[in-house]
């Protein structure tokens, strides 16, 4: 893709004004967001002690990354042990060093790749290209959005923003060897992509991952997925690179078992997912190579209140219940994590000094629906609202705020400031002026009532 998340102007208000007057993008994801949600509802319901493993998933994420620096030494000696090889990547651009490196040794210059959102978040594709090297995406909907040269909009279902006519129209025109007559039946554009890719795994010697989950007492990663794509890419080629972040970890097997019951059901609403891909090390004789990606997520760690981000499984489920997501979209967000996880963890990750990652904080109306269904109960809310506290604040706000506090800190302050407000409610203009008005460009001002409860309280107990 010729552009980056990093590039992305404006802030989400921006774009999520833009994207509102998209009725065919609302069409495609309140279609795709409520057919998910209703399957995940099913398959959740079927499970008695749902409440109860949701539990263990937070219990098990909050115990790993409290120890996490153990577990990661745990694994790194059990991926080393069974012929892996191991690196430490401190940002995105040790990462991108180090997988551009790997490549370049083989002598290969194409590689293909299981959707990966750490590789997202890296811009890894972009990286590999200025280094002469393409990478081929192979998960059907990363495909369609690198063949319309657009961006993922939502972490389980990338091209959800697509409609089966535009897929039609991407892949004649971007797909080699499309037939002319290529209709835009699902089974038809899944057959077309399948011969595209076919070609691919089967010459690719390189292939590139990312991974569901670590087990640290093995060093074994996992990869979960639908379509069989990532499968061929994991045992076809002769060198695999997975990068991975470091919160990905897991202690052990049982943990493991936990999780395989919360990410299906969560993510796709499936009992289980078609295909759980597992590996150990160098495997057959290939090449392996895992990258531990921090790239902020030790800054995030430190952060009472906002670590618990790093327990999410990319599961997508906070998005598919969100409705600033569903009329918004996953562009609006400027960044490979959308929605309320995005909210919280992009500015996290990359810093709240742009304004569309100090505008993220705000891309919520807290209703908590996300909260109800994290299969890991990140209190998402709770995290907002905290890093709203920490965003930066324009100064007639910051002002405004300062006056607020005095007044509401003293009782007699707070009776005069009604009695006044209530004397000159007449002259109270709907729309607030100056720096103001953004409120009221998006509420209603509260009408003001002719005596405050507090003079109508002590007249009454007169009376």
């Amino acid at each position: 893709m010729s552009a980056t998340f990093l590039g992305m102007p404006g802030n989400f208000p921006k774009n999520a004004a833009k994207a509102v007057h998209n009725s065919q993008l609302r069409y495609n994801l309140r279609k795709a967001t409520h057919t998910i949600r209703g399957k995940r509802a099913n398959v959740v319901g079927e499970l008695p002690d749902w409440q109860e493993l949701r539990a263990a998933g937070k219990a098990i994420k909050d115990h790993t990354l409290r120890n996490l620096d153990r577990y990661l030494i745990q694994l790194e000696e059990a991926v080393t042990r069974a012929g892996g090889t191991v690196h430490w990547a401190r940002d995105a651009a040790e990462a991108n060093a180090i997988v551009a490196g790997l490549v370049k040794a083989t002598g290969e210059t194409e590689v293909v790749k299981v959707k990966s959102m750490a590789t997202q978040e890296i811009e890894l594709n972009q990286a590999l290209a200025e280094q002469g090297i393409t990478a081929y995406e192979t998960d059907l909907a990363e495909l369609i959005v690198q063949l319309g040269d657009d961006f993922p909009s939502h972490i389980l279902v990338p091209a959800i923003h697509r409609n089966r006519s535009e897929i039609r129209e991407i892949f004649l025109e971007k797909m080699p060897k499309v037939p002319p007559h290529l209709t835009d039946d699902p089974p038809a554009l899944a057959e077309a992509a399948r011969l595209h890719l076919r070609e691919r795994f089967l010459k690719s010697k390189v292939a590139i991952s990312g991974a569901n989950f670590m087990v640290a007492e093995t060093g074994t990663l996992v990869v979960l997925e639908s379509e069989g794509n990532g499968r061929m890419c994991l045992t076809l080629p002769e060198t695999l690179i997975s990068v991975v972040g470091i919160e990905k970890l897991l202690p052990s097997w049982r943990d493991l078992e936990v999780f395989l019951q919360l990410l299906p059901r969560s993510s796709t609403g499936e009992r289980m997912n078609p295909y759980t891909s597992m590996w150990t090390g160098a495997v057959e004789g290939q090449d392996f190579h895992l990258v531990l990606l921090d790239n902020g997520r030790t800054d995030v760690l430190a952060d009472e209140v906002g670590r618990q981000a790093l327990r999410c499984i990319r599961c997508s489920a906070c998005l598919n219940v969100c409705p600033v997501y569903e009329r918004a979209g996953g562009h609006a967000y400027g960044s490979v994590y959308p929605g309320p996880i995005g909210a919280i963890l992009t500015p996290q990750l990359r810093g709240m000094s742009s304004d569309l990652d100090a505008s993220l904080p705000f891309a919520s109306s807290l209703c908590g629906a996300c909260y109800e269904v994290c299969p890991v109960a990140i209190d998402i809310p709770e995290v907002l609202v905290d890093l709203r506290a920490k965003a930066p604040h324009a100064a007639a706000e910051r002002a405004g705020m300062k006056v607020a506090g005095w007044i509401l800190n003293d009782h007699e302050r707070l009776a005069k400031a009604q009695r006044a407000a209530s004397r000159l409610r007449g002259l109270i203009p709907k729309r607030l002026p100056g720096p103001m008005s953004a409120w009221t460009d998006t509420r209603d001002m509260p009408e003001i009532p002719e005596e405050s409860f507090r003079d109508w309280w002590e007249r009454n107990e007169r009376a």
